[in-house]
This record gives structure tokens, sequence and C-alpha cells, in this order.
């Protein structure tokens, strides 16, 4: 059975079984692998996936749940179980499966399965790593083919299915030079197609070349407040932390987002707009073309000049809060550039910190935030001087999205997300 055959049997099973609604995703894939360690291929394979995930809803309680089988026996069996775990969870009106709009199909208009231009990139990017950064080890290094076909499909008569293939790279790395060595780093990126060097990805070559830099570091000598540029490479500290813990569902449902009541206000800087794209290609290209409550993507503004537009709640948030539902991907994130290049944000800055992996918990309901700037460097007067070692940093998330001194005009893309680089003033350095 192809994947929306394997879908529909699936709905029949879960409404023999006693399913009020159901939904259901069946998914086919390959995918091709390339692993490197310590500069050296050590694995090449091919796996094949099937994976049903069944949900069931029966009076007003939802059970999951998710095999790697694909026969009927199988099915009737995980239907049957999805039922029991339904029967056995706690009631709630706010379980709900997405209502029919519009039926589609989302197939990638050029599908290549290119396995031997996967391996010829991933040759070449050991090759150019010995060549060009010969104190550049690699710790952990995995490119892959990925190539699938999708069915969602619910009991309210919703069906999308999607067809595609998508080649990835990450790499993990350090620097060594006799007993000097570095903190690790990552990086990776996602092409349509194996078309361009690994190296020259996003900010790959440049990552690279600061971690050679870091060889040498400096400490930081005395406690400061002063800027910090956050880099495209650190997506986490601002954009991460925004959507889980101030927009998504968990963070207003149990009301502990301090945005909660804020739709239509000021919450940052006007420079800032911060939106999710998955529509956004070329740039973006790992965007999902349907969420996992059966609904279209559309791209969305959360922060728009500065102002609170949107909260990122699936459907279930949206029943329970009463808010707006966002029909969009989680986690293909764009900020629109600003007006000052980053030649010139680097020269305004008196003193501060070039930041480019930020190690730290997720901040309380106050927005407090510290933690360690991993793989950065000192600037002062203007300048870019030193790589610095760990260094702690310390902030609050609300009162830095209102102290946004600047936003690049220059942007970077990985497949995924779409980021400029972002000046913040009033950062504790210590």
């Amino acid at each position: 059975m192809n994947p929306k055959e394997i879908a529909q049997y699936a709905l029949d099973a879960l409404k023999k079984s006693g399913a009020d609604k159901s939904s259901c995703i069946a998914k086919k894939s390959r995918r091709d692998e390339f692993n490197i360690e310590a500069n050296d291929f050590t694995l090449m394979r091919t796996t094949f996936d099937n994976s049903l995930i069944l949900t069931a809803i029966v009076g007003g309680r939802r059970g999951v749940s998710v095999i790697n089988k694909h026969d009927k026996a199988s099915i009737d069996e995980a239907a049957a179980a999805c039922i029991e775990s339904a029967k056995s969870s706690e009631p709630d009106d706010a379980f709900d499966i997405a209502e029919l709009v519009e039926n589609k199909n989302f197939i990638k208009p050029e599908i290549t399965n290119d396995r031997a231009g996967l391996f010829s990139r991933s040759r070449e990017y050991i090759e150019q790593i010995r060549d060009e950064f010969p104190k550049i080890i690699i710790e952990g290094f995995s490119s892959t083919l990925t190539a699938a076909t999708e069915t969602y499909a619910n009991s309210n008569g919703v069906i999308f299915g999607t067809e595609y293939d998508a080649y990835n790279f990450h790499s993990m790395f350090v620097a060594k030079d006799g007993e000097k060595g570095t903190s690790f780093n990552y990086d990776g990126a996602s092409f349509e197609k194996p078309t361009t060097p690994f190296i020259d990805a996003g900010m790959h070559r440049t990552l690279l070349e600061e971690a050679v830099k870091s060889l040498d570091t400096r400490s930081v000598e005395e406690k400061f407040v002063g800027t910090v540029i956050v880099t495209p490479a650190c997506t986490d500290m601002l954009w991460g932390t925004i959507h889980d813990n101030f927009l998504g569902d968990r963070a207003i449902i149990e009301g502990t987002s301090r945005w909660k009541d804020a739709l239509g206000s000021q919450v940052a800087d006007t420079k800032l707009t911060f939106r999710a794209a998955p529509l956004n290609e070329p740039h973006i290209i790992t965007g999902p073309r349907y969420t996992n409550d059966g609904y279209i993507t559309r791209d969305l503004d959360f922060i728009k000049d500065g102002v609170l537009k949107n909260f990122s709640l699936g459907l279930y948030g949206s029943k329970k809060t009463g808010k707006p539902r966002a029909d969009t991907s989680l986690y293909n994130y764009e900020v629109l550039p600003g007006d000052v290049a980053l030649a010139e944000m680097i020269k305004s800055t008196s003193r501060g910190i070039l930041l480019n992996r930020f190690s730290g918990g997720s901040p309380g309901a106050s927005g407090d935030v510290s933690g360690v700037a991993k793989n950065s460097f000192l600037i002062e007067n203007g300048a870019i001087t030193d790589a610095i070692q760990e260094t702690m940093i310390s902030f609050n998330i609300f009162d830095a999205l209102k102290n946004i001194s600047a936003i690049s005009k220059e942007r970077v893309a990985n497949g995924t997300t779409y980021l400029p680089w972002v000046c913040l003033d009033g950062i504790t350095v210590s």
C-alpha cells in the first residue's frame, strides 16, 4: 500500500475500533547517509523507514499510537491500542481535528535523488578542510539525502500528500594545534540539490576560520555593560527562546508567558520583525506544507515592527485559550534585515562581544537569562580583537528586545532559517 492507502485504511480501522474523530500521518522514506569522524569517512549506509502516527478522540479523550509497520494486521492492532490509550486519558474539550477546507498534494518540482552528488560534496568537504583548515578536526559529520512520500488524513475528509527529497549536512568541529585546543562548535545546512560546496553554505567558512582564531584566547578582565552582536549562528539565544518560552502552546496555556495578554502591544524595538517563513523559498527549503493539526501552512509574523501580532498556537492551544490559531511551521524563523551594514555595526561598538554560541538555561517568566558565551570574540573601539575564553553574559530578554540598536542589512540562509546580525545594548559581561 502507498501512504494514501495506508492512511485511509488506518482511519477506517480507528472508526471500527470506536473513534469519534481521528487523524493519521503515514510516511515512507529512504535515507542515504555518509559519516565522517576525525577527518576520515567512517560510515556509508542506506536505510528505509515506515512510520504511522494514529490519533483518536473518544468521548473527549485523546489517544496516540505510533508504529513503524504498514501491514494491515499491525495497523489494526495499533488502532485498538490507540482507542485504549484514549479511554484511559483525561477528557478535554480542546481536543479536536482540522475541518475540511481544501485538500492538496505538494510535490517537489524536481526530485533528483542524487546520492552520487551528495557523496561528491562530502568528499570535497573533507579535502577542503585538509587543504584550507589543517588545524580543524571534524569530530562528527553527517550528510544525508532523504526521499519521502507522506500523507496526512483525518476523519473530517482532510487529506494532504507530499513527495520530496532533501539534502543536509551537519558538522561538529574543533581546532587543535599541539597542546592547544578549542571548545567544539557545530553548523549545518539544507539544500534542494547538492550544487553548493558545504564549506560555502551559510556561515560555515566563517565559523571554521573563527575556530582557528580561537586557539589563542583572552579572558575578559573586568565586568562591564556593553553591546552584544548576535550572529545568525546563534539562533537559540533569542529566536528559539522567544518562540518556545513566550509564544508557544505551553507558555500561553499555562499562563507563564509575560506576553499572554500583549497581542497588539509594542514588545520590541520597531526595527524588529520576527516571523515564521516556511514558504520563503529558496532561502528556506525545510518548511512543511501542512501542520500536524491538518492545516495548510502559511508565513506568519510573530512580531512586526516591534508589535506582537501572533502567538504560535496549534489547534489544541487555540481551543484551550480562545486565542487565534497559527497555521505555520514552528522553527523556520526569519528576521527581516535592517539598514546598517555589519561592518558599520562593529565599527560603532565601543566595547562588546560578537556572539556565535550561547550556553545557558531557559529564562523564567521574568525573562532573566544568564549563560556562557562560546566561540565568541571581543569588540573594542570599533574592531573585533581577540577570541575570548568562555565568558558569562546576563540580560533580561524583554529589555534586550527593546534595546536593539541595529539590525544588519546582511542575512544568512541555511535552508531552515534566514537571519541577520542583531545588535543588543545593555548586556552584562563578566
